[in-house]
């Protein structure tokens, strides 16, 4: 796996990070199976509660899990005629009268790899004990977690159980975070059910390329001297870039400053990071209109003075991005049969992901457990739930 054998990959303490973020294209499939074997129960559940006016959609998580409602979010808010929120639990939970509102019907859907988090649970709890009309989806990878306990003989409840190889045996979320960020965009888009099962059929030999030869485009940028990484991007690609930027922090155990913006955002104060051992991913969006200013931004960056990179990664090939961009990656050179931007943030991803495994393996981190003194956790310990009332 990535030019490291399994005995190397099981010497460094890396050998389920690994397996986890290469195994993904057969989990999505899987999910894909879960989703459509629970279509109807699926379809009805949120017809029933979509169905009322001035329903909230509340996508919760936190760290990597609010990253894939940040993500989804975006995309459907773009495509559907309700507004989806997406608001962490850790937010929730430390202000939930900010975001909980009394008298509108809420549909509040929790992402969770263990379902154990305390603020996961804190914040189900607050969300039944604030809003009159609640319902909940909890998408989890543990079927023994307490979200899947919780959901138990509750009507208001759908619980939908990622594959059981999602649940990461490694610190970081990473197949987790791909199968929950799937069953999202599927769920919540079942009127066009079979043409998003054609992309997660298409997405396959896409990623499985780039896992097996695709990140060789990363060697040049691994054995380059950096310490700063910088991920921008805009709609669902912000989520993206969020996630990115805590990868490589987690997996570096914060060894390589990473940090995120949006395409926009950067300019106003975040593009001071930039120095001459910096890399600047920017993650090329889809929509004619947005990918303007990220070319602006390419662009800019490139021309800058300094020793700073900028890699720019994109669904299809441009030569314009090719000639203001320092490495370009792309996933297809002529027309991409991929044009959902919740899907094409998992293939971008993947690159994220191995650019942060292989940075862990440079910096001499073990990838499995990249914090040995438990300062941080795998499951957030140390956090006390305060009464509301």
């Amino acid at each position: 796996m990535f030019g490291i054998s399994a005995e190397k990959w099981k010497e460094l303490n890396g050998f389920n990070t690994a397996v986890e973020i290469y195994g993904q294209p057969e989990l999505w499939l899987e999910t894909l199976n879960i989703v459509e074997s629970n279509r109807e129960k699926i379809d009805k559940f949120i017809k029933e509660n979509l169905n009322k006016e001035k329903i909230r959609v509340i996508f919760t998580g936190a760290g990597t899990s609010a990253y894939v409602g940040d993500i989804v979010s975006s995309y459907l808010n773009k495509e559907k005629e309700y507004i989806y929120e997406s608001i962490p639990t850790t937010d929730i939970v430390s202000n939930p009268n900010i975001y909980l509102k009394k008298d509108i019907p809420t549909l509040m859907v929790s992402f969770a790899r263990s379902g154990n988090s305390p603020e996961s649970v804190a914040a189900i709890e607050l969300a039944n004990q604030l809003v009159d009309d609640i319902c909940h989806i909890f998408i989890t990878c543990n079927k023994d977690g307490k979200l899947a306990e919780i959901s138990k003989d509750e009507e208001k409840v759908l619980l939908l159980l990622m594959p059981e190889k999602s649940n990461d045996k490694g610190f970081a979320m990473t197949s987790s975070f791909s199968c929950m960020a799937t069953a999202a965009l599927l769920i919540f888009d079942m009127e066009n059910f079979e043409h998003n099962k054609e992309q997660i059929l298409n997405m396959e030999p896409i990623a499985k390329n780039i896992l097996d030869t695709g990140y060789k485009n990363l060697e040049v940028l691994i054995n380059s001297d950096y310490n700063r990484i910088v991920y921008l991007g805009s709609g669902s690609f912000f989520g993206l870039s969020k996630e990115s930027a805590l990868k490589l922090l987690e997996l570096t155990r914060g060894q390589i400053i990473s940090h995120n913006e949006t395409v926009l955002g950067f300019r106003h104060g975040p593009k001071s990071i930039v120095d001459d051992n910096t890399l600047v991913f920017i993650y090329i969006s889809e929509d004619d209109y947005s990918r303007k200013y990220d070319m602006d931004l390419l662009n800019e960056i490139y021309h800058d003075a300094g020793g700073h990179k900028v890699i720019a990664i994109s669904n299809r090939y441009y030569k314009e991005i090719e000639d203001i961009s320092d490495h370009y990656i792309y996933l297809s050179k002529d027309n991409s049969n991929i044009n959902n931007e919740g899907f094409i943030s998992l293939l971008y991803m993947l690159y994220a992901q191995i650019f942060a495994l292989l940075s862990s393996v440079k910096t001499k981190v073990e990838p499995d457990n990249p914090n040995p003194s438990g300062l941080v956790n795998r499951v957030v310990k140390g956090v006390t739930i305060h009464s509301l009332n």
